[in-house]
């Protein structure tokens, strides 16, 4: 799997020290609830790094008038702020936005709850900023909402990619990699789906560190393939796709409380937030799977240590992860 290991050196050089964080590209989440005609409770969460968090505001109607100075708060990696708004006439049917949502790479979800009538989901991007508030909308709209949530979230996970990208060069053949595939998919799921309904819960950061060393595990088993010893993983991948999946379906639940769910639409968006993660899993895989193809097609032959290499960078992030992720669970 020469092409693998060279695609894994690449993507360790294009992700540099920013992939420390793992998880940099979180949506803003707006939450507009209407407690009379006109009148709204404001709740808007932004990303934050430390204390600093992304410049990014709310853009109500010209009409709208804040009757309430925000009330922020620093609430893990979100600042959280609080207010009233009257906007004479409502809001349904007119346009709100996020200021400088443009300049960034990250996205807003916006919910509305009328007084009277269902929610409403809107998710605005850096490519539009801005949206109407629906008198109606179609459950496919949620569901297209959060889908694309699902495919962004794992595709910007950089820690669940490299643990699928390791136990892609772990397993080798397409048999046994479809079956660590599906267990990995129906062990989040069911992690997931707990965790969402309130049926499990585990504290985040623990969660995020073990993630970590699950990554630097299965990093050691590929070495120790190399070196002709067939470790747990290699032997049984099901068995630890599906127990290191019952662990990244904590973190995947995580990102989605982050994110928010609509109270009358949970199952809704949740189902289409894990398909979109499959999704994004799935062309993940498929896209390394053309490049080993292509490779072994014109590709020539490497060193040894160029091959070796990739699995190192790999496992050294994770342990890095691990130690910085563990440090800040007892505030070091």
């Amino acid at each position: 799997m020469r092409a693998l290991a060279l695609l894994m050196m690449l993507a360790a050089s294009l992700f540099g020290t920013g992939a420390a964080q793992a998880h940099e590209v979180r949506p803003a989440y707006l939450e507009i609830r209407e407690i009379e005609a006109g009148e709204y409770d404001i709740l808007w969460k932004t990303p934050a790094i430390g204390a600093m968090r992304l410049d990014l505001d709310v853009m109500f109607p010209e009409a709208c008038v804040t009757v309430t100075e925000p009330n922020t708060l620093l609430v893990g990696g979100s600042v959280l702020a609080r207010w009233r708004e009257s906007c004479p006439g409502g809001l349904t049917g007119k346009t709100i936005g996020v200021a400088n949502l443009d300049a960034t790479l990250t996205d807003a979800l916006v919910r509305f709850e009328p007084v009277t009538g269902k929610p409403k989901t809107l998710r605005l991007t850096p490519e539009a900023p801005q949206g109407v508030i629906p008198e109606r909308q179609p459950w496919t709209e949620v569901a297209v909402s959060y889908f694309t949530l699902g495919v962004e979230h794992i595709l910007s996970g950089i820690d669940h990619l490299l643990f699928v990208l390791t136990l892609l060069m772990l397993v080798g053949d397409l048999r046994r990699l479809t079956g660590a595939i599906t267990t990995f998919t129906i062990a989040h799921s069911l992690t997931l789906a707990g965790t969402t309904f309130g049926w499990v819960r585990l504290p985040s950061a623990p969660v995020e560190a073990t993630i970590a060393l699950s990554i630097a595990f299965v990093a050691a088993e590929v070495l120790r393939a190399r070196d002709g010893r067939a470790g747990l993983t290699q032997r049984w991948p099901w068995l630890a796709s599906f127990s290191f999946g019952l662990l990244h379906g904590f973190g995947f639940a995580g990102a989605l409380r982050e994110i928010g769910l609509p109270e009358e639409d949970t199952p809704l968006a949740l189902l289409f937030f894990n398909v979109g993660v499959e999704a994004g899993q799935l062309m993940f895989i498929a896209a390394v799977l053309v490049l080993v193809g292509l490779w072994r097609r014109f590709g020539r032959e490497v060193p040894k240590w160029v091959e070796a290499a990739p699995v190192y960078i790999i496992g050294a992030f994770a342990c890095f992860w691990f130690i910085d992720r563990t440090a800040g669970i007892f505030g070091i």
